[in-house]
């Protein structure tokens, strides 16, 4: 019989930037080896244009991704759930297989840094924690 793949849920306030950039990151990481998903608390509805260039930049891909708001059973059925930055908030249900964590990524604005320069730090320090959830996932 075959194992259940593990299946990750990224987090952010709205699901159009980091919570993207994470699960492209995932999937160019360990293609379909593991169920990946994002969502957001206060989703856009559309991707931003300047994530999805930074991760294509690093061999990733967005294209086909839409901003969608957080589904109560993927949120009780996930073996991770991770929020990325501070500002999303996320009340665990009670029937909830993982716990919720946080990554607590970079923010280049707040040295003054931005444009291309300020997205490729986000999601170099993204990817360096997807790797990371990766190997603690045996992936």
């Amino acid at each position: 019989m075959q194992e259940p793949k593990p299946s990750v849920l990224f987090i952010c306030v709205s699901n159009a930037g980091k919570s993207q950039m994470a699960e492209a990151l995932m999937r160019k990481r360990v293609g379909d080896a593991a169920s990946i998903h994002s969502a957001g608390t206060k989703p856009k509805g559309e991707v931003n244009q300047e994530s999805a260039e930074s991760v294509e930049r690093a061999g990733a891909t967005m294209e086909g991704a839409l901003s969608q708001p957080i589904d109560d059973h993927l949120l009780r059925t996930v073996d991770r759930v991770i929020i990325l930055g501070n500002d999303a908030q996320v009340e665990p249900l009670h029937d909830m297989l993982a716990t919720i964590e946080r990554w607590d990524t970079v923010e280049p604005s707040e040295q003054g840094i931005d444009g291309d320069k300020r997205m490729d730090m986000i999601r170099d320090d993204i990817a360096q924690r997807v790797d990371e959830l990766a190997r603690e996932l045996g992936l």
